[in-house]
């Protein structure tokens, strides 16, 4: 199972990633291991949802960094 998740970072920027575990990798995010998010710590988790194919969460993560995914997350899932 691959998740896609979104965290809401204490700047209020958002961060989008895949992972086949989240509670591993949030706190990876957490304790300052992740690049992007280390300066802005604490994250949330604000949306995660399952795929049981990578490509395919693969893809999603690819589109949620794009300009209309950002406005699709913007608007439907944050």
């Amino acid at each position: 199972m691959q998740i896609v998740y979104i965290l809401e970072c204490s700047d209020k920027t958002y961060y989008t990633g895949y992972t086949s575990n989240l509670d591993a990798r949030l706190v990876r995010h957490n304790s300052g291991e992740v690049e992007y998010t280390k300066h802005r710590l604490p994250v949330k988790v604000v949306f995660f949802c399952s795929f049981g194919d990578k490509r395919k969460a693969f893809e999603f993560e690819k589109y949620l960094k794009s300009g209309s995914g950002i406005a699709f997350r913007n608007k439907h899932l944050i």
